[in-house]
């Protein structure tokens, strides 16, 4: 399975999954339909599935005018966006598993940003590979997404379900936050070596306008405050020790930064 990454607007990602066996193709979070189409065509290619994370419109805008080319294609979605994904045909829950090409999907519920966000996870193949998240706008590079339509506590829970994924997991989040969030991280974290070297490369990458994405699991893990909210001094920082109320205020002074 190839994923290509494709940006649009002015900083989301669309990922384009290709099982070169079948020439398949299936993407996540389609912003909008004319440069999935035109990476399809390239390929040569048949679209079988749409996944979708959640159904703000600048990640389900391009559902409509993708079924007109590919009306056999599936819309997945969350159980609990039913009414709010366009065409969608699919209903996800927690623990179910969705298939593409010769690989398999689990579905994890991870409310916060909306609350009927899901994500997906390819385990991968061999044992010494790469897992594959879409986690849409639950998880960022070095950030996490508002909470438009949940609490700090199902973020909490949300994201506890990532960082207990393989460090091995690449995470391909939904749009190019990483510098920001990486700036704001540095004012809570400022003695963590790897965010301060993390800091550093992302600088000349996006000088240089190479994508930050995918991140992974293990780096995340390392230098993203909103998965280091049980660090002693990420606590200290915030003045608090519950999880949920250190993470809430982490993210409070996110959204004013």
């Amino acid at each position: 399975m190839n994923i290509i990454r494709i940006p649009v607007l002015s900083d989301n990602y669309i990922f384009l999954l290709h099982d070169v066996n079948t020439n398949q193709v299936a993407v996540v979070d389609p912003a909008i339909p004319e440069p999935v189409l035109m990476e399809i065509k390239n390929l040569g290619a048949d679209l079988v599935a749409i996944f979708n994370t959640h159904h703000h419109f600048d990640h389900v805008g391009g559902n409509q005018e993708l079924l007109k080319y590919y009306p056999n294609a599936v819309v997945y979605g969350g159980i609990k966006d039913k009414g709010r994904i366009p065409h969608q045909q699919v209903f996800l829950e927690e623990g179910d598993t969705v298939e593409f090409g010769d690989r398999k999907a689990d579905v994890y519920f991870v409310p916060g940003h909306t609350y009927a966000h899901i994500a997906y996870y390819f385990p991968p193949v061999e044992a010494s590979g790469w897992g594959e998240l879409f986690c849409g706008d639950t998880l960022f590079a070095g950030g996490c997404g508002r909470l438009f339509e949940g609490t700090p506590t199902d973020m909490v829970n949300s994201l506890t379900k990532f960082r207990n994924l393989p460090d091995s997991t690449r995470v391909w989040c939904a749009h190019e936050y990483t510098l920001s969030n990486l700036k704001f991280a540095i004012t809570i974290d400022k003695d963590n070596q790897d965010l301060q070297q993390r800091l550093q490369q992302v600088v000349g990458d996006r000088q240089k306008e190479i994508p930050t994405i995918p991140s992974s699991i293990k780096i995340e893990k390392l230098t993203n405050p909103f998965l280091r909210w049980d660090n002693p001094k990420i606590k200290q920082a915030m003045g608090l020790n519950e999880p949920e109320r250190v993470f809430g205020r982490l993210r409070g002074m996110k959204d004013n930064f």
